[in-house]
Protein backbone atom coordinates (compact mmCIF):
# COMPACT_ATOMS: atom_id res chain seq x y z
CA UNK A 1 0.00 0.00 0.00
CA UNK A 2 2.85 2.21 0.72
CA UNK A 3 4.15 1.71 -2.49
CA UNK A 4 0.90 2.44 -4.49
CA UNK A 5 0.33 5.94 -3.09
CA UNK A 6 3.96 8.15 -4.48
CA UNK A 7 3.12 5.88 -7.91
CA UNK A 8 -0.71 7.46 -7.54
CA UNK A 9 0.98 10.61 -6.68
CA UNK A 10 3.72 10.88 -9.52
CA UNK A 11 0.93 9.83 -12.14
CA UNK A 12 -0.90 12.62 -10.79
CA UNK A 13 1.83 15.05 -11.32
CA UNK A 14 2.65 13.92 -14.64
CA UNK A 15 -0.88 14.14 -15.56
CA UNK A 16 -1.50 17.54 -14.10
CA UNK A 17 2.15 19.09 -15.97
CA UNK A 18 0.71 17.46 -19.36
CA UNK A 19 -2.56 19.54 -19.18
CA UNK A 20 -0.84 22.40 -18.30
CA UNK A 21 1.69 22.02 -21.11
CA UNK A 22 -0.88 21.31 -23.72
CA UNK A 23 -3.42 24.43 -22.03
CA UNK A 24 0.04 26.56 -23.17
CA UNK A 25 0.25 25.15 -26.87
CA UNK A 26 -3.45 25.82 -27.87
CA UNK A 27 -3.20 29.44 -26.19
CA UNK A 28 -4.39 31.86 -28.97
CA UNK A 29 -1.94 35.14 -29.60
CA UNK A 30 -3.45 38.09 -29.23
CA UNK A 31 -5.05 39.84 -32.63
CA UNK A 32 -3.02 42.07 -34.63
CA UNK A 33 -3.86 45.63 -33.77
CA UNK A 34 -4.94 48.02 -36.73
CA UNK A 35 -2.91 50.73 -37.88
CA UNK A 36 -4.04 54.05 -37.05
CA UNK A 37 -3.28 57.32 -38.07
CA UNK A 38 -1.05 59.20 -36.30
CA UNK A 39 -2.20 62.68 -34.35
CA UNK A 40 0.56 65.08 -33.96
CA UNK A 41 1.63 67.21 -30.75
CA UNK A 42 0.86 70.65 -31.15
CA UNK A 43 3.80 72.50 -33.59
CA UNK A 44 4.87 74.13 -36.66
CA UNK A 45 3.16 72.92 -39.54
CA UNK A 46 5.10 70.64 -41.72
CA UNK A 47 5.38 71.45 -45.23
CA UNK A 48 4.72 68.61 -47.61
CA UNK A 49 6.03 67.30 -50.63
CA UNK A 50 3.60 67.45 -53.45
CA UNK A 51 1.62 64.60 -53.91
CA UNK A 52 2.39 61.49 -55.29
CA UNK A 53 5.26 63.49 -56.83
CA UNK A 54 2.69 65.25 -59.06
CA UNK A 55 1.71 69.15 -58.99
CA UNK A 56 -1.86 68.36 -59.60
CA UNK A 57 -4.30 65.91 -57.90
CA UNK A 58 -5.09 62.68 -60.01
CA UNK A 59 -8.44 62.67 -62.05
CA UNK A 60 -8.94 59.59 -60.10
CA UNK A 61 -9.46 62.22 -56.34
CA UNK A 62 -10.93 64.75 -58.62
CA UNK A 63 -13.69 63.30 -59.83
CA UNK A 64 -14.11 60.28 -56.98
CA UNK A 65 -17.82 60.52 -55.62
CA UNK A 66 -17.51 61.91 -51.89
CA UNK A 67 -19.81 61.24 -49.64
CA UNK A 68 -21.36 64.18 -47.13
CA UNK A 69 -22.10 63.97 -43.48
CA UNK A 70 -25.85 65.41 -44.45
CA UNK A 71 -25.55 62.17 -47.20
CA UNK A 72 -25.44 63.82 -50.70
CA UNK A 73 -22.36 63.55 -52.26
CA UNK A 74 -19.95 65.64 -54.35
CA UNK A 75 -16.77 65.56 -56.25
CA UNK A 76 -13.74 68.24 -55.17
CA UNK A 77 -13.91 68.97 -59.44
CA UNK A 78 -17.26 70.17 -58.72
CA UNK A 79 -15.46 73.20 -57.48
CA UNK A 80 -13.00 73.88 -60.90
CA UNK A 81 -12.36 77.05 -61.28
CA UNK A 82 -12.19 77.92 -57.05
CA UNK A 83 -9.88 77.91 -54.72
CA UNK A 84 -9.72 74.67 -53.08
CA UNK A 85 -8.68 73.97 -49.48
CA UNK A 86 -9.25 70.16 -48.39
CA UNK A 87 -8.64 69.52 -44.35
CA UNK A 88 -8.24 66.01 -43.51
CA UNK A 89 -9.45 65.37 -39.52
CA UNK A 90 -11.36 63.61 -37.34
CA UNK A 91 -13.61 63.63 -34.17
CA UNK A 92 -11.12 61.73 -32.01
CA UNK A 93 -8.13 64.07 -33.28
CA UNK A 94 -6.86 66.67 -30.74
CA UNK A 95 -4.90 69.08 -32.66
CA UNK A 96 -7.74 68.97 -35.26
CA UNK A 97 -10.26 70.09 -32.78
CA UNK A 98 -8.10 73.21 -31.66
CA UNK A 99 -7.47 74.18 -35.35
CA UNK A 100 -11.11 74.47 -36.53
CA UNK A 101 -11.99 77.59 -34.68
CA UNK A 102 -8.97 78.88 -36.36
CA UNK A 103 -9.79 77.70 -39.43
CA UNK A 104 -13.62 79.05 -39.41
CA UNK A 105 -12.22 82.41 -38.96
CA UNK A 106 -10.50 81.97 -42.36
CA UNK A 107 -13.40 80.42 -43.90
CA UNK A 108 -15.72 83.41 -42.83
CA UNK A 109 -13.12 86.26 -44.16
CA UNK A 110 -13.91 84.40 -47.99
CA UNK A 111 -17.16 83.77 -47.66
CA UNK A 112 -18.17 86.14 -50.62
CA UNK A 113 -14.68 85.16 -52.91
CA UNK A 114 -14.66 82.49 -54.96
CA UNK A 115 -12.69 79.74 -52.23
CA UNK A 116 -14.29 76.25 -51.74
CA UNK A 117 -13.60 74.80 -47.87
CA UNK A 118 -13.94 70.78 -47.66
CA UNK A 119 -13.13 68.76 -44.46
CA UNK A 120 -12.86 64.97 -45.00
CA UNK A 121 -12.62 62.82 -41.82
CA UNK A 122 -10.53 59.33 -42.05
CA UNK A 123 -13.15 57.57 -39.95
CA UNK A 124 -15.52 54.66 -40.67
CA UNK A 125 -19.29 55.85 -41.52
CA UNK A 126 -20.42 52.65 -40.81
CA UNK A 127 -19.01 53.02 -36.50
CA UNK A 128 -18.50 56.66 -36.45
CA UNK A 129 -21.49 58.23 -37.61
CA UNK A 130 -22.74 59.45 -34.19
CA UNK A 131 -19.71 60.59 -33.15
CA UNK A 132 -18.46 62.41 -35.96
CA UNK A 133 -21.79 64.41 -36.18
CA UNK A 134 -21.83 65.29 -32.16
CA UNK A 135 -18.00 66.39 -32.87
CA UNK A 136 -19.33 69.03 -35.75
CA UNK A 137 -22.08 70.15 -33.87
CA UNK A 138 -19.70 70.79 -30.60
CA UNK A 139 -16.87 73.13 -32.86
CA UNK A 140 -19.67 74.17 -35.37
CA UNK A 141 -17.38 73.16 -38.39
CA UNK A 142 -18.98 74.98 -41.26
CA UNK A 143 -16.72 73.53 -44.12
CA UNK A 144 -18.51 71.28 -46.64
CA UNK A 145 -17.85 67.93 -44.64
CA UNK A 146 -17.67 64.51 -45.98
CA UNK A 147 -15.78 61.73 -45.41
CA UNK A 148 -12.63 60.29 -47.23
CA UNK A 149 -12.20 56.81 -48.22
CA UNK A 150 -9.53 54.37 -47.82
CA UNK A 151 -7.97 55.50 -51.15
CA UNK A 152 -8.72 58.56 -51.09
CA UNK A 153 -7.10 59.55 -47.88
CA UNK A 154 -4.32 57.23 -48.70
CA UNK A 155 -3.86 59.42 -51.83
CA UNK A 156 -3.86 62.94 -50.56
CA UNK A 157 -2.03 61.99 -47.17
CA UNK A 158 0.74 61.16 -49.66
CA UNK A 159 2.54 58.42 -47.29
CA UNK A 160 1.96 60.72 -44.55
CA UNK A 161 -0.32 58.98 -41.62
CA UNK A 162 -1.25 61.96 -39.52
CA UNK A 163 -3.82 64.43 -39.30
CA UNK A 164 -4.77 67.02 -39.27
CA UNK A 165 -3.49 67.50 -43.13
CA UNK A 166 -4.29 70.44 -45.01
CA UNK A 167 -4.45 71.12 -49.42
CA UNK A 168 -4.88 74.14 -51.12
CA UNK A 169 -5.38 74.14 -54.52
CA UNK A 170 -5.58 76.57 -56.93
CA UNK A 171 -8.61 77.59 -59.49
CA UNK A 172 -5.93 76.19 -62.31
CA UNK A 173 -5.86 72.82 -60.48
CA UNK A 174 -2.58 72.88 -58.92
CA UNK A 175 -1.25 72.12 -55.94
CA UNK A 176 -0.22 75.26 -53.97
CA UNK A 177 0.51 74.03 -50.63
CA UNK A 178 0.47 70.71 -48.26
CA UNK A 179 1.28 70.53 -44.78
CA UNK A 180 0.43 68.20 -41.83
CA UNK A 181 0.00 69.18 -38.24
CA UNK A 182 -1.40 72.45 -36.27
CA UNK A 183 0.27 75.34 -34.42
CA UNK A 184 -1.68 77.88 -32.49
CA UNK A 185 -1.37 80.94 -33.95
CA UNK A 186 0.12 80.01 -37.24
CA UNK A 187 -1.83 77.60 -39.13
CA UNK A 188 -4.54 80.12 -39.92
CA UNK A 189 -2.16 82.32 -40.56
CA UNK A 190 -0.17 80.17 -42.98
CA UNK A 191 -4.19 78.69 -44.56
CA UNK A 192 -4.61 82.89 -44.42
CA UNK A 193 -1.75 83.79 -46.65
CA UNK A 194 -1.49 80.93 -49.03
CA UNK A 195 -5.38 81.68 -50.02
CA UNK A 196 -4.54 85.00 -50.71
CA UNK A 197 -1.55 83.87 -52.95
CA UNK A 198 -3.76 81.41 -54.79
CA UNK A 199 -6.26 84.06 -55.52
CA UNK A 200 -3.68 86.38 -56.63
CA UNK A 201 -2.41 84.37 -58.98
CA UNK A 202 -5.55 83.47 -60.27
CA UNK A 203 -6.14 87.08 -60.86
CA UNK A 204 -2.83 87.97 -62.14
CA UNK A 205 -3.24 84.56 -65.33
CA UNK A 206 -7.04 86.60 -65.49
CA UNK A 207 -5.43 90.00 -66.44
CA UNK A 208 -3.08 88.00 -68.87
CA UNK A 209 -5.57 86.79 -70.87
CA UNK A 210 -7.24 90.37 -71.82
Amino acid sequence: MRKVFPLFLLALFVATDVVAQSGRRITNPPPPREPVIETPTESAPERLSPIAGLSTLPDNVLNHELKALDNSSFRISDFAGKVVVVNLWASWCGPCRAEIPDYEKVRKEFADRPVEFIGLTTEDPRTSSERVRQFVRDVRFGFRLGWADRETARTLMNGHSVIPQTIVIASDGRIVNHWNGYSRGQSGTRLRDTINHALSETAASTQKLR
